[in-house]
């Protein structure tokens, strides 16, 4: 009786806790509350990441009525862009595909980039078997590809994309088993880059796709593999990640967040928060580059959306 008690208390705690992290969006209207949005499959985690620079901010947006923040989480980036054009999520951080889905879906606006780990753009790489025949992407005609999830910038939006611009039409499969019967390319999706890195370096799938920063990272693809597999095309580079806001956000809390994001990596004070915040080392203004970058991206996201979802 009294362990039946105990799984019945942790469970009311468990589910008080998720309500807490996922709380109704009506609670978001106060302008004095500074709403954080995240897109996370894993709530509870990501809250613990977000909760300290969050904290940071606040107080030094009193000057701007700012004095309470708050974490909302969406499910998918239909969700948040639902929140954002209702008011209930003032600031986003996100890669560079869902934040363009999001300027397209919810004219968010993206007001910094974020170097995460020292890394302010990189870009996706297409890789095979040194053995398979393939030097460029006019060669995958009637092969399979690999990417990894369809809200990934690096494994999916980005190469999706230049394959359309080589004049290439996709086609999902069943499976790595499943055989082409046309010339256009097969993908499915591994879920994570060590699947990808397997499932070509088995020849399950002929082709993968991945970030640069993913290709160098041995656990996501294991030396073992690397001697056997040659990268043969890369996109042009991109932002690692970016913030945005939504598109009507009141022109001093914009500017005021802007100010405090960009001075955080001077202030000692921000730095635990900052590693916590997706091993953010600092925020820097949008350059010409990194926007030129994200209306390549923003295109991609359009056409992959319209001809091959």
């Amino acid at each position: 009786m009294i362990a039946c008690f105990s799984r019945l208390a942790g469970l009311v705690l468990a589910l008080a806790a998720g309500a807490a992290l996922a709380a109704p969006p009506q609670v978001y209207d106060d302008p004095g509350v500074l709403v954080l949005g995240r897109i996370s499959d894993d709530p509870k985690s990501h809250y613990e990441q977000l909760k300290p620079l969050l904290d940071y901010v606040v107080p030094r947006m009193a000057d701007v009525g700012i004095r309470e923040g708050r974490i909302l989480m969406a499910r998918d980036a239909q969700q948040m862009a639902s929140y954002l054009r209702r008011g209930r999520v003032d600031w986003v951080t996100e890669t560079a595909g869902t934040g363009m889905l999001l300027q397209a879906r919810a004219n968010a606006a993206p007001l910094l980039l974020t170097e995460r780990d020292g890394v302010q753009h990189y870009h996706s790489v297409f890789f095979a078997r040194r053995d398979s025949g393939i030097d460029g992407l006019g060669d995958l005609k009637g092969r399979r590809l690999a990417f990894q999830l369809p809200s990934s910038t690096s494994a999916y939006f980005v190469p999706a994309g230049a394959l359309l611009a080589e004049g290439l039409q996709l086609e999902i499969l069943l499976s790595p088993q499943d055989r082409m019967q046309s010339e256009a390319v097969g993908y499915l999706f591994a879920r994570s880059e060590l699947n990808i890195s397997t499932w070509v370096h088995k020849g399950l799938v002929d082709v993968g796709v991945m970030s640069n920063l993913d290709w160098g990272n041995p656990q996501r693809m294991p030396a073992a593999f690397r001697d056997d597999l040659v990268v043969f095309a890369r996109s042009a580079d991109y932002p690692r990640a970016i913030e945005l806001v939504r598109g009507d956000l009141e022109a001093p809390v914009l500017a005021r967040l802007r100010e405090v994001l960009i001075q955080a990596a001077r202030d000692p004070d921000a730095g635990d928060a900052l590693l916590r915040f997706f091993k953010t080392t600092r925020f820097l203004p949008l350059d010409d580059a990194s926007l030129q970058a994200l209306g390549r991206i923003g295109r991609d996201v359009e056409r992959v959306r319209a001809e091959v979802e």
